[in-house]
């Protein structure tokens, strides 16, 4: 009977919101194992997952850079190409009027009975084409006199030079040679003396 006694005993000391002794103690073990856990921890694990944890993130940014690029270097190039087909617009829109000028200049040449007038309209509508052409960058390259330069001139042919001071240099200008923004775009073609 004593152990009756003992077990009256033992279940009064147990709390009144149902929980028994093994709950508690399983609890508190887990509590004293998870303390045991942390303090046992070795410190190159924790830099092996921060380094995982680092690595992720540098992967991450590096992903997110890639696409950036990828996305300006598809930009850049369809920017490109609009500009290409367009490049030539604001060009032709400034030549437009110069065709009107001749179509008008050939009208009236039709029944123009004044020569000198159809020659200086026609001197007219050249220097407007000249201008216009200038005002974008293009200008002639000035050969006639001046030294034979392979890097701006094309040799059609060669002729005894009229004097001896012209050996060596262009006689005459068969086809003007013009630069675009300081850039050739066609070589003069000339006669040089000999």
């Amino acid at each position: 009977m004593p152990d009756m006694e003992e077990n009256k005993d033992h279940n009064a000391e147990l709390p009144q919101d149902g929980t028994n002794d093994e709950t508690l103690s399983h609890e508190d073990t887990q509590k004293v194992l998870d303390d045991i856990n942390a303090a046992t921890v070795d410190p190159r694990e924790e830099e092996l997952v921060s380094l995982r944890k680092q690595l992720d993130e540098y992967k991450d940014k590096h992903l997110r850079l890639y696409a950036d690029f990828d996305n300006f270097k598809k930009r850049n190039a369809k920017e490109r190409l609009e500009l290409i087909s367009t490049a030539s617009k604001d060009v032709i829109k400034e030549m437009l009027p110069v065709v009107d000028d001749f179509e008008r200049a050939l009208k009236a040449a039709e029944t123009a009975t004044d020569v000198a007038a159809v020659k200086e309209g026609m001197h007219l509508i050249y220097q407007k084409l000249v201008r216009n052409l200038e005002g974008k960058g293009l200008k002639a390259i000035e050969s006639k006199g001046n030294d034979f330069n392979v890097e701006l001139h094309e040799a059609i042919t060669e002729i005894p030079a009229p004097t001896p001071d012209m050996a060596g240099k262009v006689i005459d200008e068969v086809e003007k040679g013009y630069y675009l923004n300081d850039r050739i775009i066609r070589f003069a073609k000339v006669v040089v003396g000999k």
